[in-house]
C-alpha cells in the first residue's frame, strides 16, 4: 500500500464482539498469528501452560476458558498497524465492552455458523450502532454443521437492519467444508494440509475449479455464489463506514482458515482513526486525528497485571497529535500537568516501552491511582472527551469482611477496582457496610477472586435491601437535602462522591420520583 500522508491513516483500531462460545478468543489468537505477532497460537513463555490463550491472561479467565477483561494487542502487517481489542464476550461484562467500543474505529462481529445471531451479539451490536461503528461479519465454525449461508445473511439483514455483502462464499460445511470462493478477487481459498491454498481463476465457470472441488459441491457453489452476487448489494465503502452495510467473511478460526482474508479486509476497508466528540470549556467540539496537539482519553484501568509489582495501568486511546515519551499533558479532571515517562505498548500482558505513538494507538500509562476511566489527557487546556458513562447496576450486594481489622484495606481494594470499572462502589450515608453494584453474577465471582488474590482479603457478599440505584441531581440543593431527610437510609455516595439513591424496589423509586419532581433520577452518569 502507498505511504500514508499522515501516520494515523495506517492505523486500524478495532474490537471483536460476539456471544460467548462463538470463537472470539480463538479468532483473536489466529489474527495475531496471521499478523506475525506470535509463532504458535495459544503459546506462552511458561512451559507448563503452553495451551493457555495469550489474550486471556487473568487467572479466572484461564480457569473458566472465557474472556472477562479487555486485552489490547498491537501488531503490524503489510504496512498497517493493527490495534486489536479483545473484549469480554460474557454479558455480565457488557459495561467493560461498552467502554472499550468508545476507543475503537470498527469492529468484527463473530457469529457461530450453527447458531447465527445470539442475544449477547445483538446487545453488543446495538452499542456499536449507537456510535455508528462499522461492522465486519465473520461467520465462524464452518467446519462444523452449519445453517444455510443465505439464511445466516438474511438473519443479519433482518435482525440488525444491515445491508449484507458476502466477500467470500463457503464451499460446503461440516466435514465437507473445503474452503471458500473469493467473490471480490475470483480465486479459490482452499483448506490444505499445510494451511490455506490460493488458486487464481477466471470466474465461477473456469474449468480449473473441477480439479479442486467435488462435482456436487462445485454445482452448489456456482449456483449459490452467482445468486449471492445478483441478490446482494455490491460492497459500498461509504455505506460500510457509515455503519449501514456489513461485508461477510466465512471461515473457521480453529482451523485457521479465512483469517488472513478477514485481516486483509480490515486493512483495506476499515476506517483509520475517526474524529472524536469532546468539550472545550463547555462547548461541544470534534477533535480530528490530524490536529497537531496531543489529546486522548482513558477507557480502561487495569491493576495488578503484574502481581509482583502491584502495577496500575491506564489504557489510553490517542486521538490526535504525535505523542512522545516524556511529554507533559494536562489532566483535565484535576487541572494539573503530568509527565508520561514510561508509556507502554501492549501484547496481552507483555509490554514494551513506547517511544512515540500516533492517533488510533493504545498505550498504557503506569500510575498510582491518578488516572481513572473517562479521564482526558491533552496538550490543550480545557479539553474533555465525552461519551464514557457509568450505568446503573442490576445487582446490589453488601460486602461482608471476614476480618474486621482489614476495613481500611478493603476500602482501598474496592475503590481501586471501582476505578478500573470492575464494579461500582456505594458508601451508604448511614451504616458502615460497603455496597457493590454489578451487571451480572459472574462479576461478583471475579470481584471476590481478585480481592482475595491481589489484596489478600477474604470477603463474601450478602443480599442488600436494595434492588436498583439511581444518581440524583438537582439545580436546587434544598431538593437533595429534602430527599436525604425523608429517606436517609437509602442515600449513598459513589466512588466519586456523587449522591446516589438506593431503591428497595421499582415502586419505591417511582414513588420518590413523583414526590421530588425537581430532582433528576438517572440510570447513567458521564464519567469524570
Amino acid at each position: 500500500m502507498p505511504s500514508p500522508a499522515h501516520p494515523a491513516e495506517s492505523r486500524r483500531t478495532f474490537a471483536i464482539i460476539s456471544h460467548p462460545d462463538a470463537g472470539k478468543t480463538t479468532l483473536t489468537e489466529k489474527l495475531l498469528l496471521r499478523g506475525g505477532a506470535i509463532h504458535l497460537a495459544g503459546e506462552v513463555k511458561a512451559k507448563g501452560e503452553r495451551r493457555r490463550a495469550r489474550s486471556d491472561w487473568m487467572k479466572i479467565e484461564q480457569q473458566r476458558g472465557i474472556s472477562v477483561t479487555t486485552s489490547v494487542m498491537t501488531f503490524e502487517r503489510d504496512g498497517v498497524t493493527y490495534n486489536l481489542l479483545d473484549t469480554p464476550g460474557h454479558e455480565d461484562f457488557s459495561e467493560d465492552t461498552y467502554r472499550t467500543l468508545t476507543a475503537v474505529d470498527s469492529a468484527i462481529m463473530v457469529l457461530d455458523a450453527a447458531k447465527g445471531i445470539e442475544p449477547q451479539t445483538r446487545k453488543l451490536f446495538e452499542v456499536c450502532r449507537l456510535r455508528d461503528v462499522p461492522i465486519t461479519t465473520f461467520i465462524n465454525k464452518m467446519d462444523r454443521e452449519a445453517r444455510d449461508p443465505f439464511e445466516l445473511m438474511d438473519q443479519v439483514a433482518e435482525d440488525l437492519a444491515l445491508d449484507v455483502t458476502p466477500v467470500t462464499w463457503p464451499i460446503g460445511s461440516g466435514k465437507d467444508f473445503k474452503g471458500c470462493y473469493d467473490l471480490v478477487h475470483d480465486r479459490l481459498l482452499l483448506i490444505g494440509a499445510e494451511g490455506s491454498q490460493i488458486i487464481q481463476v477466471e470466474g465461477l465457470d473456469d474449468p480449473i475449479l473441477a480439479d479442486h472441488i467435488p462435482e456436487d459441491l462445485l454445482e452448489m457453489l456456482q449456483e449459490e455464489a452467482e445468486l449471492a452476487r445478483e441478490a446482494c448489494p455490491k460492497f459500498d465503502l461509504e455505506a460500510y463506514r457509515a455503519g449501514t452495510l456489513t461485508p461477510v467473511f466465512f471461515g473457521s478460526a480453529l482451523r485457521d482458515f479465512g483469517v488472513s482474508r478477514l485481516l486483509d479486509g480490515i486493512g483495506e476497508n476499515a476506517p483509520s482513526p475517526r474524529p472524536q466528540a469532546a468539550e472545550l470549556k463547555g462547548a461541544e467540539i470534534s477533535i480530528a486525528p490530524t490536529e497537531e496537539k496531543v489529546s486522548g482519553f482513558v477507557f480502561k484501568v487495569q491493576a495488578n497485571m503484574d502481581p509482583n509489582h502491584r502495577d496500575r495501568i491506564a489504557f489510553f486511546r490517542l486521538c490526535s497529535g504525535r505523542f512522545k515519551r516524556g511529554m507533559k499533558l494536562k489532566h483535565a479532571r484535576s487541572g494539573k500537568s503530568m509527565a508520561v515517562h514510561n508509556p507502554i505498548l501492549f501484547f496481552a500482558q507483555d509490554r514494551e516501552l513506547a517511544e512515540e505513538a500516533h492517533p488510533g494507538d493504545i498505550i498504557g500509562i503506569p500510575n498510582h491511582g491518578v488516572l481513572r476511566v473517562g479521564d482526558t489527557l491533552a496538550e490543550t487546556d480545557g479539553v474533555r472527551f465525552t461519551g464514557i458513562p457509568n450505568f446503573a447496576p442490576e445487582i446490589l450486594r453488601r460486602v461482608r469482611l471476614d476480618d474486621p481489622m482489614k476495613g481500611k484495606h478493603l476500602k482501598k481494594a474496592l475503590e481501586s477496582l471501582a476505578e478500573e470499572g470492575v464494579t461500582q462502589v456505594f458508601k451508604p450515608i448511614l451504616g458502615s457496610n460497603w455496597i457493590v453494584g454489578v451487571v451480572g453474577q459472574l462479576q461478583l465471582d471475579v470481584l471476590k477472586t481478585r480481592i482475595e488474590a491481589e489484596y489478600g482479603i477474604a470477603v463474601d457478599f450478602e443480599t442488600a435491601p436494595y434492588e436498583t440505584a439511581r444518581w440524583v441531581a438537582s439545580n436546587d440543593r434544598n431538593g437533595l437535602d429534602a430527599l436525604s431527610s425523608s429517606v436517609p437510609s437509602a442515600m449513598a455516595e459513589d466512588g466519586d462522591g456523587e449522591p446516589v439513591f438506593l431503591a428497595r424496589n421499582m415502586w419505591e423509586l417511582n414513588h420518590q420520583i413523583q414526590n421530588h419532581p425537581d430532582i433528576r433520577f438517572t440510570k447513567a452518569r458521564e464519567r469524570a
